[in-house]
């Protein structure tokens, strides 16, 4: 009943949150589409969760968990970082200017996700529960809050990206982003039922866990789309806390069981398919 209750807000609020913004701008709206893309992604990947008595193995796992940060490295650099440097040279910052805006931008955001990590109750896959009042939250409200923590900078990047960036490029970061949310959905299902959850509830809470990203995206695109200044900040924000969620997160997840080699091998994969598609479209 909470589960269904909090899904229904969650509905609610980016229902809301779309009838005020997204008419007034229709960068919003491919925002918010760009994040529904990525939840209906997360979905998808809870399905082997729901449908299949023997999940996958735990060297499978450590495999998409390293290509889901590889295609987050590579959105990092293509589709956020590099469209900063561009975006601010445009501005009429010099080669030094753009590098020490893109660089604020960059410890701004991973300082931001930094700031929730500390102050926000939740719990980790590896490292258990943190925050303030941890101990007063039910675990399982404590895996939603570090899902939502994962999801939200890939959420800020579609809505930056969308807001200043050509759209072709956004739809390939999007797509990419897309493309990871589906063994990302599989891992946190897998992770919720290893903790004792039961097979609805576990994909249930995996597939909710995606409705942060079009509300991220929205805010994002809101926000660029009040100045055009505020490009070069926003898109290196999005990579900063990005590349915090991929360092502090999925990394040392993907090493914890032993199988650095396949979760290498499916970062570079992961990284290089991110990069043709950048290219490809962009």
């Amino acid at each position: 009943m909470g589960l269904l209750l909090w899904v229904a807000g969650a509905c609610s609020g980016l229902w809301l949150l779309w009838q005020h913004v997204a008419p007034s701008d229709p960068r919003v709206a491919q925002a918010w589409l760009g994040g529904l893309m990525a939840a209906g992604a997360t979905a998808l990947g809870t399905l082997p969760v729901l449908l299949s008595q023997s999940p996958p193995s735990e060297r499978v796992r450590d495999a998409m968990l390293g290509f889901g940060a590889g295609v987050m490295l590579a959105a990092c650099a293509f589709s956020l970082i590099v469209p900063g440097l561009e975006a601010a040279r445009e501005q009429g910052a010099g080669q030094w200017g753009a590098g020490l805006m893109v660089a604020g931008g960059v410890l701004l955001g991973g300082a931001f996700v930094l700031t929730l990590d500390r102050w926000l109750p939740h719990e980790h896959f590896i490292k258990g529960r943190e925050g303030r009042q941890a101990h007063l939250l039910k675990r399982t409200w404590l895996f939603v809050f570090a899902i939502a923590l994962h999801n939200l900078p890939e959420g800020l990047a579609i809505g930056v990206a969308f807001a200043g960036t050509d759209p072709l490029a956004a739809s390939a970061l999007a797509t990419g982003i897309s493309i990871q949310d589906v063994p990302e959905g599989l891992v946190v299902a897998l992770a919720l039922r290893s903790a004792g959850y039961g097979r609805w509830m576990s994909g249930g809470l995996g597939a909710a866990s995606g409705l942060v990203e079009p509300a991220g995206a929205v805010l994002g695109a809101a926000v660029i789309g009040l100045s055009a200044a505020l490009l070069p900040w926003g898109l290196a924000f999005a990579a900063g806390a990005m590349l915090y969620v991929i360092s502090h997160e999925i990394i040392p997840e993907s090493h914890r069981q032993g199988h650095e080699a396949h979760a290498t091998v499916g970062l570079m994969i992961g990284f290089v398919i991110m990069m043709l598609l950048d290219t490809a479209l962009g």
